[in-house]
């Protein structure tokens, strides 16, 4: 209904409905009456709603509507509630659009299953190691650095979603939709945290751990074992190790999309390094400033392109308009392609997008 369209804007916002109504030049009171489906906007009072909240006017009418959306945080300090709520109707916003896309090519959608005689139980840390080897098996990656992780999610049927949220505290978060899982990150972080925390979440899908066990420390043990197995990280460091070199480090983490702090840990954990050596390292990380930011060129941000192909497949199929395709792909199609023609001689069709 357009009231919860109306509040979901101006949630998503971070909008209370007295600064809407002085955005507008309404009063609160029409605010809270449009909300509740008290009384419907005029034409114009809705086209300034619109530009007030920073949506398409289409969104207020969109038939779809995602329910039920319960996330799990991955984040490093408390959110405000504000923002959780922010955040909730963002990724409700964007599920919506990849829903309507997605239905465009129901029979052609990827859906999640797990590998035969998975969720893998896992009773010790030492299991983490193998699962991480199973799966990578069981998906045919082998054991050589995963190119992209999030496109590598969304072939396997995770829809992967990225949220322009500035508050550092948000990493990501993690639901199931339907049935499949979603993941969602933040964009404004360095390419190799947000691998570690889509290789995180995608622990929580495919382990069943013990409840003896931290489910944390589990899903950070499989994230490391994941994106750099076992086999790599001894064939690249030896069995042994005195110290580990800090351009060493930044070589590995360019190479497999692992950040140096979590080269550290695999080190440490598969014994390459004693707990003191690592602690040193760590030290000097401290001092350099590195644990907050690692020094050089930052390791580059996975942007998810599954949802851009689907609309470009849609509008080369003449399923949608071009301003439909904006609208479910939430952004004009101008920086991403300029207007071509098909360089296929006068035989082909013309096509402008």
């Amino acid at each position: 209904m357009l009231g919860e369209r109306i509040r979901s804007a101006r949630i998503m916002r971070g909008l209370s409905q007295r600064e809407l109504a002085r955005r507008v030049g309404v009063s609160a009171m029409a605010i809270s009456k449009y909300e509740r489906n008290l009384d419907i906007p005029g034409s114009e009072v809705l086209l300034k709603l619109a530009k007030a909240l920073g949506v398409r006017i289409e969104f207020f009418l969109r038939s779809e509507r995602i329910r039920g959306i319960v996330p799990a945080y991955r984040k490093r300090k408390a959110l405000p509630r504000k923002l959780q709520a922010s955040i909730v109707e963002q990724v409700r916003e964007w599920l919506e659009r990849y829903v309507a896309l997605e239905n465009l090519f129901f029979e052609d959608s990827p859906q999640f299953q797990l590998p035969e005689g998975w969720p893998r139980s896992i009773r010790n840390l030492e299991e983490v190691e193998e699962a991480a080897i199973e799966l990578r098996q069981a998906w045919n990656l082998g054991i050589d650095p995963i190119e992209n992780l999030a496109e590598l999610l969304e072939d396997h049927g995770i829809k992967i979603g990225v949220m322009d949220v500035q508050h550092e505290a948000f990493d990501a978060l993690a639901f199931r939709y339907d049935g499949n899982p979603v993941i969602v990150v933040r964009r404004h972080t360095p390419g190799d945290r947000e691998r570690f925390n889509l290789a995180h979440e995608l622990a929580h899908l495919v382990l069943a751990v013990e409840e003896d066990l931290d489910i944390e420390r589990v899903a950070n043990r499989f994230a490391g074992a994941f994106l750099a197995p076992e086999p790599v990280v001894y064939q690249e460091l030896g069995n042994h190790r005195k110290f580990l070199h800090p351009i060493e480090l930044y070589l590995l983490k360019h190479k497999y999309g692992l950040s140096m702090q979590a080269w550290v840990y695999r080190a440490k954990d598969l014994g390459i390094i004693s707990r003191s050596t690592a602690s040193r390292i760590f030290q000097h990380f401290r001092k350099q400033g590195w644990h907050r930011a690692e020094p050089g060129a930052p390791y580059p941000f996975e942007e998810p392109q599954r949802m851009e192909r689907l609309v470009l497949r849609a509008l080369a199929e003449g399923l949608i308009s071009k301003g439909r395709a904006e609208e479910l792909l939430g952004k004009s199609l101008e920086p991403l392609i300029p207007q071509v023609e098909t360089p296929y001689g006068d035989a082909a069709p013309r096509v402008r997008v």
